[in-house]
């Protein structure tokens, strides 16, 4: 008997098979195993079936074809397979948290009773809602195919009509915050952030402390040019640190991750958060949330604009207090990077000069941005921007539709965005949430709160409750209609109340490693352990509190907010 080694892609392991001792083709060589075993990776290339499933063919009496791979089986031939194989992966929801995501609606539409002032239509569309934001939650599903099974539900119950359920999919900001995505694709394909990103760190990067302070103004910068805080980190941030914690001998998964690495990220990861809250553009959930408070009869005036002024002291104030904070907390063992500069330096040689399709992209959202802030003056709407950026962007060949039909994110965002805007868009015309306002309204008068005391109180209810959701956006749609109502009726100024409720849903990104999808992308470079992560997030959440608090408290006492 002849025994051989196959190596499976599968299992990154070798199975033995015992072949009857044939007399083989003089093109066919089998090796025994001792010598297979023995392979060394230099040489692995002179084995090619070492690297794949092969067919040996035995010819001349026999003319059978043996197909051999390690993960069929013979019925002629014993095999020795892996026994611990994995087991295929469950398809469907995940019964428990579907059973508890259905039952959180059955519970409230047929055991709670409904209150007088609500209509059994109403009832019933927020026993559906509230089954959703439980999907949202405990994810039985994932979060688009879950929001759709609810928006059927609510016409397959007559509970809403076909043309009310998708109302929202009309909704100017979602489709702005689609767009965002392609934008946010643009920078990195054409490799521009990038590029921006690595002549911080040569102009700042002589030391650790003044990398990540590079690190930060480069994102700022083109922060409200690329609405996407995840594709920032991903396509940008994220590469950069890496490489420059890599030269320095600082690897993910091992002690030396905190030489450099572990500092960077951690300190990008945690200033992010503020700059996607200084500008309206930065983050797509911004957007949502003045569209929200929209429909509360909250509007504010000349939006882009304002949002700066408003988060620009509290959140520079944030910026330049984070990497400083934390670079005494979690201190680098590197303080000194001077070969950062020289490494940028190099990086950028290699790019090159700027492409004609940098220039474009820069020119394209030079004009994006000057419409947002001046569209008001100009009667052009954001969304209207937006497209025209686009459009732009295609017929210039910067992007091509591929690009924006392979950009899953934007048309998941779109579906279930639109979906649970309409649904909350509904419940407010039914009445269900100036009830609901008008309940907590009761319960804070009977305590005899003033409103600042009930803003802070709301507010910090507000921020906590995100350690249940691991999404900004998911979070907005589900509770920011609520909580500016309940604002509202405790008698807090409505333009305060919902511009501070949205600064504080990118404050809250970076609270875990499941927060917002940027967290996900920071914790998974290797470099934070996850302990770290929580216990910064909240240490830093205070700070947050305090900065946003009493340096924005002032702010906008002297703007006029209140």
């Amino acid at each position: 008997m002849e025994s051989i080694a196959l190596y499976s892609p599968s299992t990154t392991s070798f199975s033995r098979f015992t072949l009857p001792r044939l007399r083989p083709h003089p093109s066919t060589h089998l090796r025994p195993l001792n010598t297979l075993s023995s392979c060394s990776p230099s040489t692995s290339h002179n084995a090619p079936f070492l690297l794949k499933p092969i067919n040996i063919s035995l010819s001349h009496k026999f003319h059978k074809r043996f197909i051999v791979s390690s993960a069929a089986a013979s019925s002629s031939a014993p095999i020795e397979s892996n026994p611990s194989s994995p087991a295929p992966p469950l398809q469907g929801v995940k019964p428990i948290p579907f059973i508890i995501s259905i039952a959180v609606g059955v519970v409230v539409r047929f055991f709670v009773p409904k209150p007088p002032e609500v209509t059994p239509q109403a009832w019933q569309l927020l026993s559906i809602f509230l089954s959703t934001i439980a999907g949202l939650v405990l994810n039985p599903l994932p979060v688009g195919a879950w929001a759709f099974i609810g928006l059927t539900t609510s016409v397959i119950t007559k509970t809403l009509t076909f043309t009310n359920a998708f109302s929202a999919f009309t909704n100017e900001v979602i489709w702005l915050i689609v767009i965002s995505f392609f934008f946010a694709r643009g920078f990195v394909k054409t490799g521009l952030g990038d590029r921006i990103a690595t002549y911080f760190v040569k102009w700042l990067g002589k030391s650790t402390l003044g990398l990540s302070y590079g690190l930060t103004l480069s994102e700022a910068l083109i922060a409200p040019a690329m609405p996407s805080t995840t594709a920032r980190a991903g396509g940008v941030f994220v590469p950069i640190i890496k490489s420059l914690s890599l030269s320095a001998g600082s690897n993910p998964g091992e002690p030396s991750k905190k030489k450099l690495g572990s500092y960077l990220l951690l300190s990008q990861f945690q200033c992010a958060c503020n700059s996607s809250g200084l500008f309206l553009t930065a983050a797509a959930q911004n957007l949502l949330c003045l569209k929200l408070a929209e429909g509360l009869g909250v509007v504010v005036s000349n939006p882009w604009v304002s949002w700066f002024k408003i988060a620009s002291l509290p959140a520079l104030a944030s910026l330049i207090a984070t990497p400083l904070i934390l670079y005494k907390l979690y201190p680098p063992e590197i303080k000194d990077t001077p070969e950062a500069p020289a490494m940028a330096a190099k990086k950028l040689e290699l790019m090159g000069s700027v492409t004609k399709n940098e220039w474009t992209m820069i020119g394209t959202m030079l004009l994006a941005v000057s419409l947002w802030i001046f569209g008001d003056a100009l009667g052009i709407e954001s969304v209207v921007a937006a497209m025209l950026g686009l459009s732009i962007l295609l017929i210039l060949g910067v992007l091509d539709w591929d690009d924006c039909l392979s950009e899953k994110s934007a048309w998941d965002t779109l579906a279930w965005f639109a979906i649970l805007v309409g649904m909350a868009g509904q419940l407010s015309n039914l009445g269900v949430v100036s009830w609901m306002a008008s309940c907590v309204a009761k319960s804070l008068q009977s305590l005899s709160l003033s409103w600042p005391a009930a803003f802070g109180i709301l507010q910090a209810a507000y921020f906590l409750i995100h350690y249940l959701f691991a999404s900004q956006t998911g979070h907005v749609g589900a509770l920011y209609p609520a909580f500016l109502a309940m604002h509202l009726a405790a008698g807090v100024p409505g333009v305060l109340a919902a511009l501070a409720l949205a600064y504080n849903t990118n404050l809250f990104g970076s609270l875990t490693h499941y927060s917002s999808g940027q967290a996900a992308v920071y914790y998974g470079a290797g470099y934070i352990d996850l302990p770290d992560v929580f216990k910064f997030g909240f240490i830093m959440a205070v700070v947050n509190a305090v900065i946003w608090g009493v340096v924005g408290g002032f702010w906008w006492k002297f703007l006029g907010l209140y």
